[in-house]
């Protein structure tokens, strides 16, 4: 039976600027009960070494230690753990377990000119039909090709994601969650298992990765040394979640039916809709969307829109120069700002990297035949606007593309605090926005743990009643004026085909 008294569980939750560890207590009793409470959160700071850029690991996993301990020095210590970062990118282990080097980040320039390199061997029609996932510089696949013939892929003998590889590290047991799997460009969603013909053909060595398991399986238990780092007292149990956080962001939308798209928005904006099948066309591929697998055998269907990065890259060179601005500030100025006067397309991939991002926006503003935005209220408001018009794009390709139709958009993520984004999205889609919950990836963390335990029963639709029920969501309705976006719209696409 489900448990009577709230349990705590630990999301470990690592996100590209940050990381941070949030006990869960669940309780199954009656319509049941979920608290989410942060008890640490740390920098995850990336560091460039010889020219590459790399994530600092071992800082990132000594804060999932902290975590783990601040928990238990505070009367949380957890019935069980779980563990969602970012996607793609990997640690290599030699033959003695040891880590070969810190992984290499996804915005490194590594994968510069793979995609012909790749192109060469598979064309990008017959790698779609193999794997589902739109192209993107840095998926694992063109990690690989990149890396080689190197030093250290030569001595690598196991190959883990970045979840997978913190909990070997707690756990001493390798696998590989399917969700983040399936980033990988290796995976073939219909089956849910590698594509040995798509490896074979580029040379990709499959042995390297753990078995594949999936959310909800166990992954171990921490291991004694860290049950002393930690003050914590076993067993306890590490749980495969969706250890992808979109996956596990997806999974915490607190839908009612089917019926709904959704924006997992921070440093990335992930739009999309959920599936029951993969869409493999030719006119998905050209669309450029991904069929990622989620929780319970769905897939995210989605696009990667370049997402709050952009503000974020702007305030960080503002600071740099010496003109730092307050967020919630600056989000007060940018609503006076006329909206729609710049926009951007926000998939350009020009916005990729890091360093000089409001002078780039303007170019492209400029590009599109618009006014350069000039002060940091004016900057902001574009970036907003384009990526309203981004989330659009998105959310209407979805459903042309696979035949689902959606009355409501549910924002979670960072981005539902963003009170002008998500007003902003509403208008531009012409749907409801739902907004909330911001923790929504270590919330489906949580459950999918928390049912794995036998807490709570039932599948997604379950679990999403639970979220329902004990979260506060904010609701903006669209104010019905749509001239301005479907202009903006038609630009933005004349300006996608040029380029």
């Amino acid at each position: 039976m489900p448990s009577t008294e709230p349990l705590p569980f630990a999301a470990v939750d690592l996100g590209a600027s940050s990381g941070r560890v949030m006990v869960g207590r669940v309780s199954g009793r009656g319509a049941g009960t979920l608290r989410l409470e942060e008890v640490h959160r740390f920098p995850n700071r990336p560091v460039r070494t010889a020219g590459t850029l790399h994530w600092d690991i071992l800082s990132l996993y000594g804060g999932v230690l902290d975590g783990l301990r601040a928990a238990g020095a505070a009367g949380r210590a957890p019935v069980s753990v779980g563990i969602d970062t970012w996607a793609v990118d990997y640690g290599l282990l030699d033959a003695s377990g040891a880590l070969l080097g810190n992984p290499v980040h996804y915005r490194d320039t590594r994968t510069e000119g793979e995609e012909a390199k790749v192109g060469a061997v598979l064309s990008p029609t017959a790698l779609y039909e193999a794997t589902g996932l739109q192209y993107l510089p840095f998926n694992t696949l063109y990690q690989l090709t990149a890396a080689q013939g190197s030093p250290v892929l030569g001595a690598a003998r196991r190959l883990l994601l970045i979840p997978d590889l913190i909990a070997y590290w707690l756990t001493g047991e390798a696998g590989t969650e399917l969700t983040n799997a399936s980033t990988t460009q290796l995976i073939d969603p219909r089956t849910r298992k590698w594509s040995r013909p798509v490896a074979d053909a580029l040379g990709i060595d499959l042995t390297l990765f753990a078995p594949l398991r999936g959310p909800g399986d166990p992954a171990g238990a921490l291991l004694p040394d860290v049950l002393a780092e930690t003050g914590l007292t076993g067993p306890v149990p590490v749980t495969a979640v969706g250890s992808h956080d979109t996956a596990s962001a997806v999974a915490a939308v607190p839908a009612s039916g089917d019926s709904f798209a959704y924006v997992a928005t921070g440093t990335w904006s992930l739009a999309g809709l959920e599936l029951d099948a993969p869409v493999l066309t030719e006119e998905s591929r050209r669309a450029n969307f991904t069929n990622e697998l989620g929780v319970d055998g769905t897939v995210r269907y989605l696009r990667n829109i370049m997402g709050l990065w952009l503000l974020q890259e702007c305030l960080r060179t503002w600071e740099a120069e010496g003109a730092p601005q307050r967020l919630d500030r600056l989000l007060r100025e940018a609503a006076e700002v006329p909206g729609l006067r710049s926009f951007v397309d926000a998939d350009d991939p020009a916005f990729l990297a890091p360093g000089g991002m409001p002078d780039r926006i303007r170019d492209a503003c400029r590009r599109v035949g618009g006014p350069a935005p000039e002060s940091p209220a004016e900057v902001t408001r574009c970036v907003l606007d384009s990526l309203a018009l981004a989330h659009r794009r998105a959310i209407e390709d979805a459903q042309r593309l696979s035949g689902r139709v959606v009355d409501t958009v549910h924002v979670v993520g960072g981005g539902a605090h963003n009170e002008l984004l998500c007003r902003l999205t509403a208008d531009a889609c012409g749907l409801p926005v739902v907004a909330g919950p911001a923790e929504a990836a270590a919330l489906g963390n949580v459950l999918v743990q928390a049912r794995a335990a036998g807490v709570v029963r039932g599948g997604l639709t379950e679990l999403r009643a639970l979220l329902r029920a004990t979260l506060e969501a904010r609701r903006y309705e669209p104010t019905g004026n749509r001239t301005g976006w479907d202009r903006a719209a038609e630009l933005l696409a004349g300006e996608g085909a040029r380029r």
